[in-house]
């Protein structure tokens, strides 16, 4: 398997070209042998419990280095949906949310489902302009979804700054090949199943020092005392001093192989990772050009076709796995991906 790196060919053997990573990205090996075993210790009775949260622990260490900020300010969870929950949880009555329009689900309705926000949408390219004085918070994806348009992220940044509102980055299609400077953000959120090469469960919220103030650890257990195991009957007296307040109790089978997925994308780095992915879309986008089609322009690891969602099944039985959005074809690369990829993808879709 041509790869981008000498560790790439001996964790993954797809028997697919596939291009889904923006759905769910490949286990490494390393991380189905963890997480095997541990299944099988707990079947054979395991005398330590459900799994060990020094598991999590490097898991959490992994993510902060990945993301760049100390592992005071990560807390673990295991979806997207209950850490921005926990963040609109926090929002007082009336206060304004401003949106993308067309944003992923799981980081609207946790906003919606209240009731008593004053919500409002605009245009990605828009979207700093659409700051505005009264503007409580700011969320939205660094890649989007649907398509894989890249934000422009500094001047949300800077707009938001401009007018005291808070910044909430969903980092879940672009965390794993396009770096991540979450010290930037008051918080962001991570589902670790796509481009961390995660198990589902394995999810991450960070929370900035200053905005830990305003946020209620709402769902705090056992996992979120600053001494563990100390308080496990009654209340808990102390909690964790760090953002670890906010963990949810950990899926111990997923955070056993989440381990081993960022330890390896640490090893190989987020910057070999992007130069890789970039250099692959960018011939992908400009072969489909050449054959009359007409993908979202950018630099994203997700390339989106409109007007060809109805291609996906009849790739998909040609053994090309992508997917259909929003009525476009989505394709999704990353560091298992290869040139002969692209050019599997290209014979099949064929020229307009």
């Amino acid at each position: 398997m041509e790869s981008l790196h000498p560790l790439v060919g001996g964790e993954f053997a797809p028997t697919s070209t596939y291009l889904n990573t923006a759905v769910c990205g490949l286990l490494p090996r390393r991380t189905v042998r963890a997480v095997t075993r541990l299944a099988e210790e707990l079947a054979d009775g395991r005398p330590g419990g459900s799994g060990e949260s020094e598991a999590v622990d490097a898991a959490r260490r992994s993510f902060a280095r990945l993301a760049g900020v100390d592992e005071g300010r990560v807390a673990v969870g295991g979806s997207v949906s209950v850490h921005a929950g926990l963040i609109a949880a926090s929002m007082p009555p009336g206060a304004e949310v401003l949106f993308p329009e067309g944003e992923y689900a799981s980081v609207i309705t946790p906003f919606t489902v209240r009731g008593d926000l004053k919500l409002r949408y605009a245009p990605l390219d828009a979207l700093a302009d659409a700051v505005r004085p009264g503007t409580a918070l700011v969320a939205f994806s660094a890649v989007q979804s649907a398509d894989g348009r890249i934000a422009d992220m500094a001047a949300v940044r800077s707009a938001a700054a401009a007018h005291g509102a808070r910044t909430l980055l969903d980092a879940s299609q672009s965390a794993g090949w396009l770096p991540l400077r979450a010290g930037e953000w008051d918080y962001t959120v991570t589902g670790g199943f796509k481009f961390l090469l995660c198990p589902r469960g394995v999810s991450f919220l960070t929370v900035a020092e200053e905005a830990q103030e305003a946020l209620s650890p709402m769902h705090a257990g056992t996992f979120a005392a600053e001494r563990l195991w100390e308080t496990t009957y009654g209340p808990i007296d102390e909690l964790a001093h760090s953002a670890r307040r906010y963990d949810e109790p950990p899926a111990f089978l997923a955070y056993h192989g989440g381990e081993q997925s960022l330890a390896l994308l640490e090893e190989i780095g987020i910057d070999v990772v992007h130069a890789h992915v970039v250099a692959l879309t960018r011939r992908f986008r400009a072969e489909l050009d050449a054959l009359g089609h007409a993908p979202v322009p950018g630099d994203s690891a997700i390339v989106a076709v409109p007007g060809l969602g109805d291609r996906a099944a009849a790739l998909g039985a040609a053994g090309i796995v992508l997917s259909s959005r929003s009525g476009a074809l989505r394709a999704a690369f990353h560091l298992y991906n290869t040139q002969a990829d692209v050019d599997r993808a290209l014979e099949q879709i064929g020229p307009r």
